[in-house]
């Protein structure tokens, strides 16, 4: 069984950064469509940023410019930089990984989810 372990959420100031990490626990999945979904209070759980086997990166509007996705194959790594964060992007994030070519992804599509990770950013 795959395991996807994220890490680096947390609490920062409006105008801040953090970084989050996924770690998975087999090597195929260097193969997979990895990405960050991400679900505040009351809405729907939306993809933030993917990044396919290639380096085809899809990025959601609201995000683009301040977010970038990058992978480790070698590590079986996938990480989200945030930069200019706002109150707006306070979440739990969900690394997840999906099999195909493609680079965005529902969901539905998701063959393994991570555990969860809480990025709260205050104004």
């Amino acid at each position: 069984q795959v395991q996807l372990v994220e890490s680096g959420g947390g609490l920062v100031q409006a105008g801040g950064s953090l970084r989050l990490s996924c770690v998975a626990s087999r090597r195929t999945l260097s193969t997979y469509v990895m990405g960050w979904f991400r679900q505040a209070p009351g809405k729907e759980r939306e993809l933030v940023a993917a990044i396919n086997w290639s380096g085809g990166r899809y990025y959601v509007d609201s995000v683009r410019g301040r977010f970038t996705i990058s992978r480790d194959n070698a590590k079986n790594t996938v990480s989200l930089q945030m930069n200019s964060l706002k109150p707006e992007d306070t979440a739990v994030y969900y690394c997840a990984a999906a099999q195909g070519s493609g680079v965005k992804f529902d969901d539905e599509e998701v063959d393994y989810w991570g555990q969860g990770t809480q990025v709260t950013v205050s104004s």
